[in-house]
């Protein structure tokens, strides 16, 4: 039964392939063609299937591993297989959901950061830094953040593109989130000029450091000032 279904799936999933998306997920690196909604929608259907999951992911099919990640259950992975599966992951895409929806849900997700941070391959090393940055965030008890800015101000400027990228969001997560840091951080971005001319469509947020960590702190304040508003009294009328 295992086996039919699988076969059940990867036939909805090559119905779903489009030659339009797959050619502008190409110029991404992600070698898929199906809509991300519609990829979606086909998990929530399938629910938690943890062995179609792990008979999706063998098929090395990016679609079929995109959807493995959705109907897996994150707990399941033993530290071993993380680490093997986010080797094994060919795709930006790939790489990027199973850090953020099984690594980060993984009671593993702390040894391999450590031990991703340090990988002499970028891509791995990036998956690393993407949870250091989910610390910074989240629990930066017990991180040496004025140390991670050390390390961030004396690679980012050379390091390869996906890990600069994931070095970068770390950066602007440290300047937003601990305002005794924070000019630091600006200053280090100032200096580097990493991501200053990327090309931001009207509405998003520059990802470069010193406007990315500007922009939040201004949301922030404002969403504060909100709620003190609310808070306050009104004369009665």
């Amino acid at each position: 039964m295992a086996e039919t279904a699988l076969a059940e799936v990867m036939t909805e999933l090559a119905g779903l392939e489009d030659p339009k998306i797959r050619a502008v997920n190409e110029k991404h690196g992600d070698d898929h063609g199906v809509n991300l909604g519609k990829l979606r929608a086909l998990a929530k259907r399938l629910k938690t299937q943890q062995e179609l999951a792990d008979r999706l992911w063998r098929t090395d099919d990016t679609a079929a591993r995109l959807l493995a990640i959705l109907v897996c259950r994150p707990k399941a992975f033993e530290r071993d297989e993380l680490d093997a599966m986010l080797r094994e992951a060919r795709t930006p895409k790939v790489h990027d959901w199973l850090v953020n929806y099984v690594v980060k849900k993984s009671p593993h997700a702390e040894e391999l950061r450590v031990v991703w941070s340090a990988d002499p391959d970028p891509v791995v090393a990036s998956a690393g830094w993407a949870l250091t940055t989910e610390r910074v965030a989240k629990k930066p008890e017990g991180l040496d953040l004025a140390g991670l800015l050390d390390v961030i101000e004396a690679e980012l400027k050379d390091a390869p593109d996906r890990l600069q990228w994931a070095m970068n969001h770390c950066l602007a997560q440290i300047g937003i989130e601990h305002a005794e840091l924070r000019d630091r951080a600006v200053r280090i971005g100032e200096r580097l000029e990493v991501l200053k001319d990327y090309p931001t469509p009207p509405g998003c947020t520059s990802p470069f450091a010193p406007v990315w960590i500007d922009e939040m702190v201004r949301r922030q304040h404002k969403a504060q000032e909100a709620t003190v508003s609310r808070a306050e009294p009104r004369p009665s009328p």
